[in-house]
């Protein structure tokens, strides 16, 4: 039995993704009835079928003339931080993390990336962006790795205004800790003067940073102003942030605004690994500086040279399922035309030949996973459970879920829309959203060693057919 399970784990040099694991159709059409688990299709996943659209043709605006266009340059180098450390990594046009992308809401973005230098290859992937599936930059799933000395255009009009990030996601639990990732910002036309800080906390070979920088980062911000902070985690695990010397809220959560959000006391706001939050810092009257903890390290908003008050971390983390007011999702998820389960667990047995304790879903272990199967106007429910004993940030690419109930509570404040979202062990959370982005999309824990080890399903629409290989020279 040991080598039969063990030969059953093994995964071909090249293969698929949609012929991973079972197609599981949620009740929706072409369910088989009984657990609706279907049979796998083998490793070069369902011939394509006639009128079927391939995901390279998936692409946005290819013939327009862009609003935006940016030349990244990735190389592996090493690099130095501020207070001195020296970090081998990654590097995009000389610095990690890159540079950051602004642009205004409706404007096409083009971005170029040239791999000068990076091994194992690179690719961008939009987080949060709603981006169409071609332009997601998923190895092996959406695109070939860009190999050294070659390059790759992204085409994408930026439709959501919102705090983004993009990032590797070839290798990417190696590629992005060591610096391949930088933010992208969408603002609307009528931004204004609005004053906003990015700050993207990022952990290199174990020194906090804000924006590349350590210690305590400053950041000029006029008396008795409002400062959005966009708050960018791209560290692997939950970070909370909370405001010493001043009130804040919180605008935005992923991308989404919040509806009517009110003042936040004595409360830090949890921020998923992938996960952003804008919080709004009231700046005093009086001039004096306010400091922004954020996990580790803080941003210091005000006069240069100004001292600024600390506080403890608030025993209380802000529920978002309360917080703001109710409004329209604009679908109604009580009318869902599939349902998913999606229980994180964890056993023993082999994964690829590799015997250990690993990650399951549904029970199985990678590569035996669901391919969640949708049409394309479908209203989706998932329900995720977590009784794995370790928290996990969970990203779905390509959509926004709103948020349910967690642990049987149902949300009552403000539709909480979300692309990361934390699952802490012994929590179950219920989140809908409708499928309207078709392509292959994946669906994994943003602690990217846990994807690494198998926490990967995807969401795949009938309708699309899927030409490219995880493996090889992808």
């Amino acid at each position: 039995p040991l080598v039969w399970l063990w030969a059953a784990s093994l995964v071909p040099d090249t293969y698929s993704v949609m012929g991973m694991g079972y197609p599981d159709y949620g009740g929706g059409p072409g369910d088989p009835g009984h657990d609706g688990h279907g049979e796998a299709n083998g490793w070069d996943g369902p011939p394509a079928q006639p009128g079927d659209v391939s995901v390279a043709d998936l692409t946005g605006p290819r013939d327009a003339e862009p609003d935006v266009a940016v030349t990244l340059t990735a190389r592996r180098e090493e690099f130095t931080l501020p207070t001195g450390e020296r970090v081998d990594g990654y590097t995009l046009d000389g610095t990690s993390p890159g540079p950051e992308i602004r642009v205004i809401q409706g404007q096409l973005v083009e971005v170029n990336l040239v791999n000068e230098s990076v091994p194992d290859g690179i690719t961008l992937h939009w987080h949060g962006v709603d981006v169409p599936n071609a332009e997601d930059g998923v190895a092996g799933v959406t695109q070939d790795a860009v190999a050294e000395g070659e390059s790759h255009v992204y085409r994408f009009v930026a439709e959501d205004t919102g705090t983004y990030w993009y990032h590797s996601h070839q290798v990417a639990h190696t590629q992005v800790r060591r610096g391949l990732f930088g933010t992208i910002v969408v603002v609307p036309p009528d931004a204004g003067d609005e004053r906003d800080v990015v700050a993207a906390v990022h952990t290199y070979d174990g020194v906090p940073t804000i924006g590349g920088r350590s210690g305590a980062v400053r950041e000029t911000a006029p008396a008795g102003e409002p400062v959005r902070v966009r708050v960018v985690n791209t560290d692997d695990s939950l970070h909370r942030a909370w405001v010493a010397g001043a009130g804040y809220r919180v605008l935005a959560v992923d991308g989404r605004d919040v509806n009517e959000p009110g003042p936040v006391d004595d409360a830090a706001v949890a921020v998923a690994a992938g996960g952003r939050v804008d919080l709004e810092v009231q700046m005093p009257d009086d001039g004096r500086a306010v400091r922004v903890h954020i996990g580790a390290t803080s941003l210091i908003l005000g006069p240069a040279a100004t001292e600024a008050p600390t506080a403890a971390e608030p025993e209380r983390l802000l529920d978002l399922l309360a917080y703001g007011s109710p409004s329209d999702v604009g679908f109604d998820p009580a009318g869902a035309d599939r349902s998913f389960e999606y229980r994180i667990s964890r056993r023993p047995g082999f994964l690829d030949g590799r015997p250990g304790l690993h990650w399951a879903i549904n029970g199985r272990l990678f590569p035996d996973l669901p391919m969640y199967l949708v049409a394309e106007g479908d209203v989706v429910r998932m329900r995720i459970e977590n009784s794995s004993g370790d928290g996990h940030p969970m990203h779905l690419h390509g959509h926004h879920a709103v948020v349910l109930s967690r642990d049987g509570v149902e949300a009552t404040g403000s539709p909480w829309w979300t692309d990361s979202l934390e699952v802490a062990s012994g929590e179950t959370y219920e989140i809908a959203f409708v499928a309207d982005n078709p392509g292959v999309w994946i669906d994994h824990c943003h602690n990217l060693e846990h994807a690494a080890d198998g926490m990967i399903g995807h969401l795949a629409y009938t309708g699309v057919s899927e030409p490219f290989r995880v493996g090889g020279d992808a």
